[in-house]
């Protein structure tokens, strides 16, 4: 059981990938981190002696704190917030702990930058949904996402200094008869049961192959639905991301529940 203030792997892990989850910060020094080069999901690295800066942009906010071994540094820099009205927790074990619970982690030379700006094509559907869903909620909760015609998405993520997805010539795109919600999960190291099963829906969603997974056509027809919903991209994203919250909530905890009814006696 985690001490008072203390937030254990398996309540972190469970909360990275919806959307309440905490916001995450990693205070390692240098010589720790170097051992190990990258981060929880979602997570934030910033210097313990300058913790106390942040704490303007996280009143308000729910906080875990997370360092090498979770002993000084995390437990002093979250007493810090604490002092300005922040509720935050430190991480039992710190780094360590979650690398023994054999949790994702995500190299830091494949993390962009907070608020980081991402590029597709416009009128989203499936992967082009799916992608800021799992950037949002794996990667960069404050990532932002320009929708634009095809044929000047890379050119906008060139002029702009975006990053392109789900278009050809780009990293992160389709690639072997797989998606682009795919690539992310394996180029971001995110092997985790649930979001597999996620992309195995969204590839038989989005390459028309609906046979191999039961849950695809309803995922299609969802996905159809709110694009004639919301002319708006942005307004439709944020609507979709509600829908792979659910989709991913059921892959976690519910396929094994059925749903019958019965009369009433």
């Amino acid at each position: 059981m985690a001490a008072l203030n203390e937030i254990t792997t398996t309540q972190l892990s469970r909360r990275i990938g919806t959307p309440d989850c905490q916001i995450i910060i990693d205070v390692r020094q240098d010589d720790d981190f170097a051992l190990d080069p990258r981060v929880i999901p979602t997570t934030t690295r910033h210097p313990h002696s300058d913790i106390e800066s942040l704490a303007p942009t996280l009143i308000g906010k729910n906080v875990v704190i997370t360092c090498h071994k979770g002993l000084k540094l995390s437990q002093g820099a979250a007493a810090v917030l604490r002092l300005h009205g922040i509720t935050t927790e430190t991480l039992a074990g710190g780094h360590l702990a979650w690398v023994a619970a054999g949790l994702p982690l995500i190299p830091t030379n494949l993390t962009p930058n907070r608020n980081s700006l991402w590029v597709t094509r416009h009128r989203p559907k499936i992967d082009r949904i799916a992608c800021p869903w799992l950037i949002r909620r794996f990667i960069d909760p404050t990532a932002r996402f320009l929708f634009v015609a095809a044929s000047q998405v890379n050119a906008v993520a060139e002029k702009f200094d975006a990053i392109a997805f789900d278009v050809p010539d780009c990293d992160w795109t389709h690639k072997d008869g797989e998606c682009t919600f795919d690539a992310m999960i394996k180029g971001f190291g995110l092997d985790l049961p649930a979001l597999n099963h996620v992309a195995r829906i969204v590839r038989a969603a989005d390459t028309d192959t609906l046979a191999a997974e039961p849950e695809a056509a309803g995922l299609l027809a969802l996905s159809l639905g709110v694009s004639r919903m919301y002319r708006d991209d942005l307004e439709q994203l944020e609507q979709g991301l509600h829908l792979y919250d659910a989709l991913y909530r059921w892959a976690r905890d519910a396929t094994g529940e059925t749903h019958i009814w019965e009369d009433a006696k």
